[in-house]
């Protein structure tokens, strides 16, 4: 993969995390008005998705520095960590 179509991808995959955190905050906020018995569990599987998100910020910065040999390997792994961490997400969404 060239440096630029490399970049690219980064920063696409960036864009996804960050779109994903901007609509769990929202989601966050929506969840505060839900009733008690219900927000233990927002907060339950908020927790959840907040570390599915910092795993896979870590893992972006992984792919920032691996290597040429390692790189589809990482992009491998970072699809599916992005791909669990948006079904959680719809996931959760749905829940609302």
């Amino acid at each position: 993969m060239t440096m630029s179509n490399r970049d690219t991808y980064i920063a696409k995959m960036k864009l996804q995390l960050d779109e994903l955190d901007a609509q769990m905050d929202a989601l966050e906020a929506k969840a505060k008005d839900a009733k008690e018995e219900a927000r233990a569990k927002y907060k339950e599987q908020m927790a959840n998705l907040r570390h599915q998100s910092a795993l896979a910020k870590s893992k972006l910065d992984g792919l920032k520095a691996a290597t040429e040999d390692a790189w589809e390997t990482t992009v491998a792994e970072m699809e599916k960590i992005r791909d669990a961490f948006k079904h959680s997400f719809s996931y959760f969404k749905s829940q609302l």
